[in-house]
């Protein structure tokens, strides 16, 4: 399925970055009409659907012929390539030889979706990645597997069989240089994704709109509100996200958690996860579940962001988190545990804080409460960060560099 995309300029983000339109402007010069293919997973829900909602309309208004398409799988696909997801992370599953085949069955399906023209092929996670085995492309097409997951620590019997997918991939992009394969590092490269400012999700937006959308949700205005951005997932131990908010709860009295989350149509697992933590939660009305199902989209998402007093984020395992910088962006500050992406967009101390024990991150978060003024100096350098290293148009040069460098 090819994704039908709105038109975009890098123009439009001359305002916030300045010098960097014109540096793009340069890197592509030798690349201009060439033809980029994306493919991944799902057309919503989860930081890559959001990254190329933004990224494939800006390739195009820079002169490269460039499109979105994704993949068409049943939920049992889903539910296998999930188990990819957490053993490539570490996690002790077993994968069945029926359930390898039936994988390999629906990427030799999809291997339609290369239609032989494509001069460069950007294939994101492992759910398309045997798609490159399949494809009948021609011989000077360069072939990009984009992975977004912490392949720091995976389970080795599962990343010897899924590699052999891989290995043919003239280059690997990874959010981090600790997630590179020692047997494949020479043809790694290492940099981070983006959010995009001027998107639904992060531009600015009027004070009545926040406030009719926290009234909507049943959140308190003149209440500290803690906000964890996640999946339903058990890598983000939104457990330990409601432990440290009732160990906070416990000093302060009056104090929400807001859990924003989207149901991403290729985790089925996400439903499962959705009703335990529903159930940890129990009957606790300042917790507030905000996710697509009670209408909360990406404005609304927005707004909970910029009405929150400070982020939260547990996750134990994390190949970047986007949503840190969609915090930090909004001049909120993050309290998180040091995983993956996290460490290199949290400067403890400076825009944040960063600790693994949910005592140390309550106590980060009371101190970020009862201190505005401390608060507001974190919320700016947060933003200043996120300006200079992790937007779309940084992004955008990354990946021009990396074409240049695969055609040689």
């Amino acid at each position: 399925m090819k994704v039908k995309l709105p038109d975009r300029s890098v123009e439009e983000y001359r305002n916030l970055v300045g010098e960097q339109v014109e540096e793009i402007r340069e890197l592509v010069k030798p690349l201009k009409g060439l033809k980029v293919v994306h493919i991944n997973a799902t057309p919503y829900g989860g930081g890559v659907a959001e990254i190329l909602q933004t990224l494939v309309p800006l390739m195009r208004s820079i002169g490269l012929d460039a499109e979105w398409r994704v993949i068409e799988a049943s939920v049992e696909f889903f539910n296998i390539t999930k188990k990819f997801h957490n053993t490539l992370q570490g996690a002790s599953i077993e994968i069945t030889e029926e359930e390898w085949k039936f994988y390999e069955e629906i990427c030799k399906k999809n291997a339609e979706l290369i239609e032989g023209d494509e001069d460069i092929v950007v294939i994101h996670d492992p759910q398309p990645a045997a798609i490159r085995g399949f494809a009948r492309a021609r011989n000077t097409t360069k072939w990009i597997w984009r992975c977004h997951i912490d392949l720091s620590a995976p389970n080795e019997s599962v990343w010897s069989r899924f590699s052999q997918y891989v290995s043919d991939y003239d280059r690997m992009i990874f959010h981090l240089e600790e997630y590179f394969p020692m047997d494949m590092k020479e043809k790694c490269t290492a940099f981070p994704p983006s959010i995009d400012p001027l998107s639904e999700k992060n531009v600015e937006l009027e004070p009545g709109f926040i406030g009719e959308t926290l009234k909507k949700l049943g959140i308190d205005a003149e209440k500290p509100l803690i906000t964890v951005v996640a999946r339903f997932d058990p890598w983000k131990d939104l457990f330990s996200a409601i432990d440290v908010y009732r160990i906070i709860k416990r000093e302060l009295g009056s104090v929400q958690l807001a859990i924003v989350s989207a149901m991403a149509l290729d985790d089925p697992e996400g439903w499962i996860f959705f009703e335990k933590v529903l159930r940890y939660a129990g009957m606790d009305e300042n917790i507030k579940f905000c996710t697509n199902l009670r209408g909360v989209g990406s404005k609304e998402v927005n707004a909970i962001q910029r009405a929150s007093t400070v982020a939260l984020h547990t996750a134990t395992r994390e190949g970047f988190g986007l949503v840190i910088s969609e915090a930090l962006f909004k001049r909120v500050p993050v309290v998180a545990r040091p995983v993956g992406g996290v460490k290199i967009q949290v400067q403890h101390g400076e825009n944040g804080y960063l600790a693994w024990e949910k005592e140390a991150l309550a106590e980060y978060i009371l101190e970020l409460v009862k201190n505005e003024s401390l608060r507001k100096r974190m919320g700016e350098l947060g933003r200043k960060t996120v300006l200079e290293k992790f937007i779309s148009t940084v992004n955008l040069m990354n990946y021009l560099r990396t074409f240049l460098q695969v055609l040689g």
